[in-house]
């Protein structure tokens, strides 16, 4: 298949009359990356993230002792201020763990539901739901877990000191960096939104409009505040000075999360999730991140596929993925949640090979079973967008993959006034009503209803492939819905398709959830016998926008050699040394 790629109008669905249309409305995609993308090469430290600056930090941690972790670290810090629709202090995510000397661990820092929210919070007295009340205010914000996360990380596996980890993030905030034109690209369409939340505005606007490509983006309040969390420690953000500040935002726009909320925050270390595919390890986030269940069962199926044999991009392939993943993504709806409300969830079986035999025979090589003839399966035997990613390994050989978010780009859109920073929207991740799906059409059931105090269900997936009892890729990306789906490929484009990390990046994706039943491709060619092909098996083909943006690093020659790689659908850098 020619893989020449190009954009479409996003979200146009594609039929046998639009064919030719298709072909033909041709320009390069990739004119989206604005910096030049390469393959960073280190030997003794690598760090990839979504900023340039955040990237820089880290790689000066590596270089002045520290290990990944401190790194990975510094960098979450960094990006708060240079990243601010993603990273943050006032959101959560998931860090993956692979230690040299072989330990495995899983750091969750999830935002939590505050202890006020209850199952019906975003439905009328008729039981409709409030259009936008879980996505836009302080009432869409749950108790953010970043701080927390990456303190927990830093004292049970870091080196260096809490104080110098967050320093360069201060001096970024306070001193300011310039802005390019990507990033000041990616706030035009929120100035309404961000009038109004004036503290919000008062950051992030100039009069009636943004900030502009060079300028200084100086973020003195933010600097105050991480100024404290740096000098007086984590506890600071959730019983001292910055919880207050909080809580006053929560009670000046009608907010939920209370002192108590915040002070009794914590991070929790979790068990990874493990499988194997084809002779690989994988490690990745258990819940509630649906990622790495997620990214085991397909991987499973698709283990029984010999996918070497089909072309690339080829109906066959694509086929096969697209109706493996349905499947997967009905399980998610159907079983996946915070494992603290939800003790029975199904794992085991839904990770085990043999789970993923029964699935593999009812699929059609033939046909696309529609999505309302996909059913969550039966397990066997009983049992018990905005969005950023960024890849560490150091020296020794530790490897640390860390997904972190606000949810949709800028969050709840409210910043905490006198604190600089922006919370997230996560409760919009929750199901707020059976049968009606989040801003990522993604549908979920009583597993991952509202409760107070429970995380809600996520999509990310950190990972790590492991190769001869060593790490072998790092990767993980932004997407929402599509995180799975996107490291799925990257995965199967590096090992069945013999790719390296760059091509395997470069690569065009597809995803299917389940529902809505579509197959969506990104902007690109799509030669008239290919989409022939996949329309005769009964798909419905979306063109859709971009799919993640990975930040990997692969291992080579026996651990001696990283490779960094930033995805050109976004604006990262990989660097090593």
């Amino acid at each position: 298949m020619k893989q020449t790629f190009g954009k479409l109008q996003v979200g146009m669905l594609v039929g046998l009359s639009t064919l030719v249309l298709t072909a033909a409305l041709i320009i390069l995609f990739f004119n989206c990356a604005r910096h030049p993308v390469g393959v960073a090469v280190g030997r003794k430290g690598m760090v990839v993230s979504a900023h340039p600056l955040a990237t820089e930090v880290g790689l000066g941690v590596l270089k002045q002792g520290g290990n990944a972790v401190d790194a990975a670290v510094a960098v979450s810090f960094a990006l708060v201020v240079v990243l601010p629709r993603a990273g943050n202090i006032g959101g959560g995510g998931f860090m993956v763990i692979r230690m040299a000397d072989g330990r495995e661990t899983a750091i969750d820092y999830r935002e939590k539901a505050p202890l006020a929210a209850f199952r019906d919070m975003y439905l009328d007295s008729l039981g409709n739901v409030i259009p936008d009340l879980s996505l836009y205010g302080h009432l869409a914000a749950g108790v953010p877990g970043t701080v927390a996360g990456l303190a927990l990380a830093q004292e049970k596996y870091g080196t260096m000191e809490w104080k110098g980890l967050v320093l360069p993030a201060i001096s970024l905030a306070e001193v300011g960096f310039i802005l390019e034109d990507w990033q000041t690209e990616g706030w035009e369409w929120a100035i309404d939104d961000f009038k109004r939340y004036p503290q919000t505005a008062a950051i992030y606007l100039k009069g009636d409009s943004t900030h502009q490509a060079g300028d200084r983006f100086v973020q003195p309040d933010l600097a105050r505040t991480l100024k404290r969390i740096a000098e007086q420690g984590p506890d600071e953000f959730y019983q001292g000075e910055t919880a207050r500040l909080i809580v006053a935002e929560m009670k000046r726009g009608g907010g939920i999360i209370s002192e108590q909320d915040l002070a009794d925050y914590r991070a929790v270390e979790r068990n990874v999730i493990q499988g194997d595919y084809r002779g690989y390890g994988i490690l990745s986030m258990p819940p509630p991140s649906s990622g790495g269940v997620c990214l085991i069962e397909l991987l499973n199926i698709l283990e029984g596929y010999n996918l070497k044999s089909l072309d690339f991009y080829s109906v066959g392939a694509v086929h096969r993925i697209a109706e493996a993943e349905k499947r997967v993504y009905a399980d998610r709806a159907a079983f996946l949640g915070d494992p603290d409300f939800v003790p029975n969830m199904p794992i085991e079986g839904l990770t085990s090979k043999a789970y993923a035999d029964t699935l593999r025979k009812a699929i059609d090589l033939n046909r696309a079973t529609p999505s309302k003839e996909v059913y969550a399966g039966r397990l066997p035997g009983p049992e018990g967008k905005a969005t950023t990613h960024f890849s560490v390994v150091d020296r020794w050989g530790n490897a640390v993959a860390v997904t972190t978010t606000l949810n949709s780009s800028f969050g709840s859109l409210v910043v905490v006034t006198g604190a600089g920073f922006l919370l997230n929207n996560e409760m919009d991740d929750f199901s707020i009503k059976a049968g009606v799906p989040n801003q990522f059409g993604l549908l979920g059931g009583s597993a991952n209803a509202i409760e107070p105090g429970k995380r809600m269900l996520s999509s990310m997936t950190p990972t790590i492939v492991v190769k001869d009892e060593k790490p072998f890729l790092i990767l993980g990306s932004p997407g929402g819905a599509r995180i799975i789906t996107t490291v799925t490929q990257v995965i199967i484009n590096v090992i069945d398709y013999g790719m390296d990390l760059n091509d395997a990046i470069h690569a065009p994706r597809f995803h299917h959830q389940w529902l809505p039943d579509e197959l969506c491709f990104e902007p690109m060619e799509l030669l008239p016998e290919f989409l022939e092909g996949l329309l005769e098996k009964g798909h419905r083909i979306r063109i859709w926008w971009y799919m993640g943006r990975v930040n990997g690093i692969q291992i080579e020659d026996k651990g001696q050699t990283y490779y960094g790689v930033t995805d050109p659908r976004g604006n990262g850098k990989a660097d090593g040394y």
